[in-house]
């Protein structure tokens, strides 16, 4: 893991545009880690035993030209845990956000194979209704080499300052992945969009805020798009007393809204703390829900 040390200059890049772009986030090792961890998955072999929250491609039932995903694979698989819970990712994260700390709220997991469909334009905290602070940073890594045809993730430069809007029709394979940014701008009063791709190497990506309107083309080169994303929140983030997420408000605690960090681990804070099964389970020293080493 490369430390993210991030600029004065990046946060005000950052507030701007709604993203930032970056060289390398993580190492050659850990992007060729990843790749071979992404055919266990997608296989539907779960080195945890648990299922992620949400598997939205399964071989022999789905479609092939279609982007694959995977959300909260860190849960099922702890070689992807030892990447994506990183504390750097969670420093980084917070500086942007400018938050005393870090918590996970959700890695996704990402291949769109060559000919594979795009991805709607949206705003990630459109689905974060359930939480009372619904403002996500997210770390954005590219697993091969990127390019404009290959169907990378589009940020739209200064998007971040449109407003919220809704969770968009069609997430996945829609004909058009703009319906829905289009209608944004023109709320916005915006007439020039500025979609910027993601062009970097393997193992460079991006930072992005959670009301940064993007999403992704038809990977219309010969090679696979492969990326992973932690979608971060603050540290400081409760479950939301009355709004139910059809998938995570199955971990909030009844009479409580409080965050488990079980579920929702702290990466970084400001004071030291880092949730503390998180060293060992990443080392696979402890297999999910063990003991804690003293």
């Amino acid at each position: 893991m490369f430390e993210l040390d991030i600029s004065d200059a990046q946060v005000e890049r950052f507030h701007a545009d709604g993203f930032i772009i970056v060289d390398r986030i993580i190492s050659d090792e850990q992007v060729a880690l990843l790749r071979e961890r992404f055919e266990h998955l997608f296989r539907g072999e779960w080195e945890t035993g648990l299922t992620p929250d949400e598997v939205n491609w399964r071989a022999g039932r789905d479609r092939e030209d279609v982007t694959r995903q995977i959300c909260n694979g860190w849960k099922a698989d702890r070689f992807v845990a030892s990447v994506v819970l990183q504390g750097e990712i969670g420093r980084a994260c917070a500086r942007l956000g400018g938050w005393p700390g870090t918590r996970i709220s959700q890695d996704n997991i990402l291949w769109k194979p060559p000919g594979g469909k795009a991805l709607g334009f949206h705003q990630d905290s459109a689905y974060e209704q359930w939480t009372t602070i619904p403002d996500w940073v997210s770390c954005w890594i590219a697993l091969d080499d990127t390019t404009e045809s290959g169907g990378t993730v589009e940020y739209v430069r200064g998007s971040n300052h449109w407003g919220e809007s809704d969770m968009i029709e069609q997430f996945h394979a829609p004909e058009d992945p703009a319906t829905d940014l289009r209608k944004a701008a023109d709320r916005a009063g915006v007439s020039d969009i500025e979609r910027v791709p993601v062009v970097v190497k393997a193992g460079g990506g991006a930072f992005h805020s959670g009301w940064t309107w993007h999403g992704s083309d038809v990977n219309r080169s010969s090679r696979p798009r492969r990326s992973i994303v932690a979608h971060c929140m603050s540290s400081e983030t409760r479950f939301h007393p009355d709004y139910v997420g059809y998938i995570y408000s199955r971990y909030k605690r009844f009479g409580s809204d409080e965050m488990d960090e079980s579920f929702f681990p702290v990466l970084w804070h400001e004071n030291g703390h880092r949730s503390p099964f998180l060293d060992a389970y990443m080392a696979r020293r402890i297999p999910w829900g063990g003991q804690v080493p003293q």
